[in-house]
């Protein structure tokens, strides 16, 4: 049973997650469950993000826009978000993130591409950590040594098996502190680190929070024992089989956002041109069709997987041509590379491990630039 002065703690500031979890909370407040605050850390020094921790703070919430298609239909919607109630900065509020730590229910985290990484000055033990696996080993810690509960970890990041991830950083980094043996088999054995991937495009933020996003939302959670939640939610998944959920994202939707900038990259595109408006070239939307359906379909179904890959790519289209977001596909190209490996690389490898032939030469071929 949740205690009555629990807290849910959110590291990160970002657009998305405020679409996302702190939306999802308020629905379920609205629903009359009962839901401990969320109380957002910032964990970077970054200035423009903590002008957010204002409107964090703000009695009357903070505005989710919700624009889009909807079972084919144009459908826009606003939520006051007010499941949050302040913003801290891990820099300057450590004492009071110590204290609110003893409480917490839930921990959850979207921190970032580079979220993971540990700089060596976080390898050693120090009053107030700099990265996120650093701090969340010095809060675990804390939480330890004044005879806390085992807390439940729920990260965002997009990385695979993101959980057990999050899990190996902390105790091999706890490891590398001389932190107690006590300390090390409580963070492995009565702490859960849950396996979840997020699917939500947020493209726009508000000042000074709050953000625009479409209709569509996904938390697929991957099922364990002992695992409670600390809300349920019409588009929250419990799953047996997340890989599923994963492959489905990384190589239909993510795919298809690093073709189109990929498109727009050498085509000479403008720099605000958007996903909609790709998508509005007749040229352009029927080769992104023509890929879908010749090469990444068929590499779903080396894997059993055509039905669900038919429908998802079907809605993944509808999403991209959501008249009312500007997803800019300069934003989509950054990184590039990486996400190239990771989204069409990936599929590839992926594909060819099933033991089956699939041509896939278009995508090959942008694999390899």
């Amino acid at each position: 049973m949740t205690p009555p002065d629990a807290v849910i703690l959110q590291f990160g500031t970002s657009r998305f997650l405020q679409a996302h979890v702190d939306l999802f909370a308020e629905e379920a407040r609205a629903a009359r469950q009962t839901v401990p605050p969320i109380v957002i850390v910032q964990t970077t020094r970054d200035p423009e993000r903590a002008k957010r921790l204002v409107g964090f703070a703000d009695p009357a919430g903070f505005p989710v826009i919700l624009r889009g298609m909807k079972d084919g239909a144009p459908h826009e919607r606003t939520v006051q978000v007010r499941s949050v109630s302040e913003g801290l900065s891990a820099a300057s509020d450590w004492p009071r993130l110590l204290q609110l730590f003893e409480r917490a229910s839930h921990i959850v985290s979207n921190t970032g591409d580079s979220g993971y990484d540990i700089p060596e000055a976080d390898r050693h033990a120090q009053a107030t950590p700099t990265s996120f696996c650093a701090m969340l080993t010095a809060l675990l810690h804390h939480r330890w040594s004044v005879g806390g509960a085992p807390v439940t970890m729920l990260p965002c990041e997009l990385v695979a098996r993101n959980g057990d991830t999050l899990r190996s950083r902390v105790t091999t980094l706890a490891a590398d502190q001389g932190r107690e043996d006590g300390f090390l088999h409580w963070l492995e054995t009565a702490c859960l680190w849950a396996n979840t991937l997020v699917d939500r495009i947020v493209s726009e933020p508000l000042l000074p929070a709050g953000a625009v996003a479409e209709p569509y939302a996904l938390w697929a959670i991957e099922r364990q024992p002992r695992l409670a939640l600390p809300f349920t939610h019409p588009d929250i998944v419990l799953t047996d089989d997340l890989d599923r959920y994963e492959r489905l994202k990384l190589h239909i939707l993510n795919l298809g956002h690093s073709w189109l900038a990929a498109r727009w990259h050498d085509g000479g595109g403008t720099a605000d041109q958007t996903v909609r408006a790709a998508l509005a070239d007749a040229d352009t939307r029927a080769e992104l069709e023509r890929v879908m359906a010749e090469e990444v379909l068929p590499g779903f179904a080396a894997h059993g997987m055509a039905d669900e890959a038919r429908v998802y790519i079907a809605t993944t289209l509808e999403r991209f041509a959501n008249p009312f977001l500007d997803h800019r596909l300069s934003d989509i190209f950054g990184g590039h590379a990486a996400k190239i490996d990771k989204r069409v690389g990936g599929f590839i490898r992926w594909v060819d491990g099933s033991g089956k032939t699939v041509t896939m030469p278009e995508l090959r071929a942008l694999a390899e630039k």
